[in-house]
């Protein structure tokens, strides 16, 4: 029995098409919300970290180096995420995928929303900073899992022949969260100087609390997705889905960093990064708030450009739309960075809102299905959060800590940027090739869609213990194999 959520809807008569509607209605809000906090959490931090914390909150001797220092905090949030996304995968895959967006989106948003009450250096010297980490420790936890809970749920949600498209909807809140953070600091830009730097930064930290509040009420209301609960039905729920994934999904984590290293890199890169480099480059001229509109229409472009890239995925596959966007960010990204030398603030606007409305966006749209698909039902939300998590660390912390380094002992050397960019698309067009096309793949199945396999004589054998054993298993070919299984035609 093949149970997605499309064929559940209409199995049942009018009265479970209109439920099945409702929820996924339902679904696409509680997780835009999610979405829409975090990055606006996470697109403030970055904005304020390139033009306000590394003032506040630590030392002005070397100022270079503070703002090496505070994309350093920038970066801790991103270390704490895998340990999230461990913690809270493991109870997504037990408990349920319901009850977990709930804690994160209050340990996120809470952690969000103290740090709009915090001391400065000048007010409590060194504890300033320590605080900011703290806090920013326990954003990073809770974000670890939201966004791949948001993901999961709705790919688990959505119809199966549309999945790119539905499973890219709330991703919009991505775009919507950072477009809100770009243009309320845009508008704190214009407000005195002493004004900004006293109170103004704070406004947008405590106003995290409202998205809390409503993000709450609607995910109390939502039930739980059809796939957990046919899970549930045919008792499969793991009670250890940390050994499983070790076991049997360890290369879906492999091949789905590979995969986000360039969206998730570039995309930190062009909201944060680009904005510290343009301000070293031109110097006091440089226009901060006007620079922001670069975000704020990437983030704008990116609301129609992402479920737009899902679209064309339901209809062309997850691969070629992903590895298009990948390849653009790959002859994107020198000339990109070589014209935010010229000091022009149209022209750098220009380049910033067409790496993250364009670029990231192309392979955002299909991940939203893509990363859930690779997975097994049993072990899904922790290895999507793992794939997410360790790639946001290795590309996007890593991407403001080690671009703000560069940029500090090169004298902001575009080329140096540029190269670093370059790299992190290589990365990604080259696992284009290496996933399986998951198009329509039935997220009931327990099985991971990218598996290492075995082949000797022609058979496969499957290391993971399902199948070979003793001599034929040690001396045969390991290799990555694709799951080719048919898709029904009432999957279509």
């Amino acid at each position: 029995m093949n149970t997605t959520p499309a064929r559940a809807a209409g199995s049942g008569g009018t009265a479970l098409d209109e439920n099945y509607a409702k929820n996924l209605q339902r679904a696409t809000l509680a997780s835009s919300i999610g979405s829409a906090l975090e990055y606006f959490d996470f697109a403030l931090y970055g904005l304020a970290t390139a033009l306000i914390f590394n003032v506040l909150f630590f030392p002005q001797g070397d100022p270079a180096m503070a703002t090496v220092a505070a994309f350093a905090t920038f970066g801790v949030g991103f270390v704490a995420r895998p340990f999230g996304g461990l913690f809270f995968g493991m109870l997504g895959d037990r408990l349920g995928r319901k009850i977990v967006l709930v804690i994160t989106i209050v340990l996120m948003g809470g952690a969000s929303t103290l740090i709009g009450v915090l001391p400065t250096y000048e007010m409590a010297g060194i504890w300033a900073p320590i605080l900011l980490v703290l806090l920013r420790l326990l954003q990073g936890f809770g974000a670890g899992a939201e966004q791949a809970g948001a993901t999961v749920l709705m790919a688990e949600y959505a119809p199966t022949a549309r999945r790119g498209f539905f499973s890219a909807l709330p991703f919009i809140g991505i775009q919507a969260g950072t477009l809100l953070a770009a243009v309320v600091f845009s508008l704190l830009t214009m407000l005195p100087e002493e004004a900004l730097m006293t109170w103004g930064w704070r406004v947008p930290f405590l106003a995290s609390f409202l998205l809390i509040i409503l993000a709450v009420l609607i995910r109390s209301k939502l039930e739980e997705t059809p796939t957990f609960v046919e899970m549930e039905k045919r008792e499969q729920v793991s009670e250890h889905p940390l050994r499983e994934l070790f076991r049997n999904g360890f290369p879906g984590v492999l091949v789905g960093i590979g995969l986000r290293m360039a969206e998730n890199g570039g995309s930190y890169m062009f909201q944060g990064l680009a904005l510290s480099f343009f301000v070293t480059v031109v110097g006091p001229e440089a226009d901060k708030g006007l620079l922001t509109w670069g975000v704020t229409i990437g983030s704008l472009i990116g609301v129609f450009s992402v479920p737009f890239a899902g679209a064309l995925s339901d209809r062309f596959g997850r691969r070629a739309v992903y590895r298009a966007g990948a390849l653009f960010m790959l002859v994107y990204s020198l000339p990109a960075w070589w014209m935010l030398t010229l000091g022009n603030h149209a022209l750098a606007i220009a380049v910033i809102a067409i790496g993250i409305g364009f670029a990231v966006a192309t392979m955002l749209g299909p991940q939203c299905a893509m990363l859930p698909e690779l997975f097994g039902s049993r072990h899904r939300y922790l290895g999507v959060a793992m794939a997410r998590e360790i790639s946001a660390v290795l590309a996007g912390g890593l991407a403001g800590v080690l671009g703000a380094y560069l940029i500090a002992i090169t004298d902001a050397n575009w080329l140096v940027l540029g190269l670093y960019m370059t790299v992190l698309a290589a990365i990604t067009v080259v696992s284009t090739f290496l996933v399986p096309e998951t198009l329509r793949r039935d997220l009931t199945r327990t099985d991971d869609a990218v598996k290492i396999s075995s082949v000797e004589a022609g058979d496969d054998v499957w290391l993971n213990g399902s199948q070979g054993t003793g001599a034929s298993a040690v001396s045969a070919r390991t290799s990555f194999t694709v799951d080719r299984t048919p898709v029904s035609a009432d999957e279509r």
